[in-house]
């Protein structure tokens, strides 16, 4: 039975609460990092592709709110991931999630550094591959998370890369409340990592077209694209989406789709389209009711796990 939510990864990252800020694109910058860190749990700045230099000043951004640990979600994909790869070891970041590849040629620099090295997998295989490499822990990552997705539900991914390695797991996707959180110590995950409940933070930078089409978000409202050519990615749904899908569906070229969200996602945060942007959460979405403070978020959070868990 689960004492309390005091865990390995807690005592890992020297953090108060098993909660992980996802590192989103466009999203998670300074201000919600710092603000995820103040209140207790790990906020993590969104590297996506941006240059290492504006990294750096995001960092420093989030230390002058908080001393608690952050993070820095590295996209491997990025262009600048060398430049980011040095910028986190030269700011002494606690801790590195990663997206979109292998960090394997980065991770003996990361090490050397101090740095906790926990990347995001989406199957069994990938989740031994990252523990053999020298992962501290490894974010198991459901289907049902916004943005670029995998296959496996949340459910069935978990407890299976939590049978596969040692090394303490991260469950993300679908998690929106403490009823998600409590779930996931059953299947065997010693944190959460969650994004979408953290887009209508009032410390996030999201525009406030994205923060109320998230809050009106029902449980049918979620759509994937990219099917078609391997990069799904879950969005909520709207004028794109569906032309998109029915570009999809015609056999539409990789290119004319990519065409078609270039810039987009950038489109929805910053300037708040919301009909042709790409507004990205996951399935939890229609859980999201209201705006509150990461602190408030958080709070609400651990009351409610602990209930559930039977935890002082």
């Amino acid at each position: 039975m689960i004492k309390d939510l005091n865990t390995r990864i807690t005592q890992l990252l020297g953090i108060r609460y098993p909660i992980i800020q996802g590192g989103m694109a466009w999203v998670a910058e300074a201000n919600l990092a710092g603000a995820v860190s103040k209140a207790g749990g790990l906020g993590v700045i969104g590297g996506a592709n941006a240059p290492g230099e504006v990294i750096r000043e995001q960092i420093r951004k989030a230390r002058e709110i908080t001393s608690n640990p952050i993070g820095v979600n590295v996209m491997l994909m990025s262009p600048h991931v060398e430049d980011v790869a040095k910028v986190v070891i030269e700011e002494k970041v606690e801790v590195v999630t990663t997206g979109a590849g292998n960090p394997e040629k980065f991770m003996k620099a990361w090490k050397e550094a101090g740095i906790k090295i926990i990347p995001v997998v989406a199957s069994v295989a990938l989740a031994k591959r990252m523990e053999r490499s020298g992962a501290d822990a490894v974010i198991a990552e459901g289907t049902e998370s916004g943005g670029h997705i995998g296959e496996a539900t949340t459910m069935t991914l978990v407890p299976q890369v939590v049978d596969a390695v040692s090394i303490p797991v991260i469950a993300a996707g679908g998690i929106g409340d403490g009823r998600g959180i409590a779930a996931a110590f059953m299947l065997g995950a010693e944190a959460v990592q969650m994004g979408t409940r953290f887009l209508v933070a009032e410390e996030c930078i999201c525009h406030a077209n994205y923060k109320e089409r998230v809050i009106k978000a029902k449980d049918i409202d979620s759509a994937v694209t990219g099917r078609s050519h391997g990069h799904p990615v879950r969005q909520l749904r709207n004028q794109m989406t569906r032309e998109y899908i029915e570009k999809e569906n015609s056999g539409a070229s990789f290119e004319e789709l990519e065409y078609l969200t270039l810039g987009s996602l950038r489109n929805a945060v910053m300037d708040g389209d919301v009909k042709m942007g790409t507004v990205m959460a996951g399935q939890i979405a229609g859980m999201v009711s209201k705006e509150q403070t990461c602190e408030e978020i958080i709070q609400e959070l651990v009351s409610q796990t602990k209930e559930l868990l039977k935890i002082n």
